[in-house]
């Protein structure tokens, strides 16, 4: 893992009054969450979202390392298809703070025919996700999932409300979405609804890693640059993996070891590394400062199926 010993003084570099604005306001978001929902659950990845998402909950909650736990369950939906590297950082997370992990796996959807694929050995399970979160959410009765979405990720996720509403079947409908005026947020819903809660959504990617520096975060390894064997496709930087070898003879000529990094870590089969030589906090910011595109522009594969990808799976579910 990598770790950060000594948090960067950013009162001596930059105006972090920014960050303690929007740590503000994503504490009294979670506050709410706990007020006014009777089951909520906290969504963990173990990406660097969610890792900020966590830690915002335990300043909310934890007091002076109080042994209390959270007011809510922490919940990971398991593709079965994530990096080693993010799956063992999140259990090791979870043992420090001495929380214990609700687990969706998509493989127990597709075992019992909720999920099919076409091949369900290598085909992406990213959209799958939404059918076991569904699932997940059923058999716990939460009413209420906070995650760790961002409104500059993407142009669908600029529309979502901090307070997202989802229908009985889990679907998401932009026109159906409730105002969220001088920061007061409705949360009542029917038996049956869900709400999707989003605390950092007035963060942006440089936000995050301003935070994650002036915090002292750990975060997983592959978020700074390594050597890693890669083969391009579709414009695309991606691993040589069991889940993604190369399959024509164009991508297997460019196969070669790339000094890359992760912007972002999802689903194996869908998510790209990136040509980096940012091995350190200080380079991801200036890089971050310098980039134009948003990491999922940047790295996702999934997002590159259509202008309205994003779009169609969050009406499937997704969160």
């Amino acid at each position: 893992m990598t770790d950060i010993t000594q948090p960067i003084d950013f009162n001596q570099q930059f105006n972090s009054a920014h960050l303690d604005w929007l740590e503000s306001e994503s504490i009294h978001i979670l506050r709410e969450v706990a007020a006014e929902c009777n089951n909520p659950a906290l969504l963990f990845s173990g990406g660097k979202d969610s890792i900020v998402v966590l830690h915002l909950a335990l300043k909310a909650f934890k007091f002076n390392d109080s042994p209390n736990k959270l007011p809510f369950k922490i919940v990971h939906v398991d593709t079965g298809h994530n990096f080693p590297e993010v799956i063992a950082f999140r259990d090791k997370r979870l043992a420090e703070i001495g929380e214990s992990l609700v687990i969706g796996s998509v493989e127990a959807s597709i075992q019992k025919g909720t999920v099919r694929l076409r091949n369900p050995d290598t085909d992406s399970r990213n959209a799958a996700q939404a059918v076991t979160l569904l699932e997940t959410i059923a058999e716990h009765q939460f009413d209420a999932c906070i995650g760790g979405a961002r409104r500059d990720e993407e142009k669908a996720r600029a529309k979502e409300r901090i307070f997202s509403f989802r229908d009985d079947f889990g679907q998401w409908d932009p026109k159906a979405q409730r105002p969220e005026l001088w920061s007061i947020y409705n949360a009542r819903i029917h038996k049956g609804e869900n709400m999707r809660v989003f605390p950092i959504s007035n963060w942006t990617e440089m936000d995050i890693w301003q935070y994650i520096a002036r915090e002292g975060l750990e975060l997983p390894p592959i978020y700074f640059a390594h050597e890693r064997e890669t083969f391009e496709r579709q414009g695309l930087i991606v691993s040589v993996m069991p889940l993604t070898p190369p399959e024509t003879d164009e991508e297997r000529a460019s196969v070669a070891k790339r000094v890359v990094r992760f912007r972002t870590v999802g689903d194996i089969s869908c998510t790209s590394p990136v040509l980096s030589d940012a091995d350190s906090i200080e380079k991801i910011l200036e890089e971050t400062a310098e980039t134009t595109i948003t990491e999922r522009g940047a790295t996702r594969l999934d997002d590159q199926t259509s202008e309205a990808s994003m779009e169609k799976r969050k009406r499937e579910g997704y969160f």
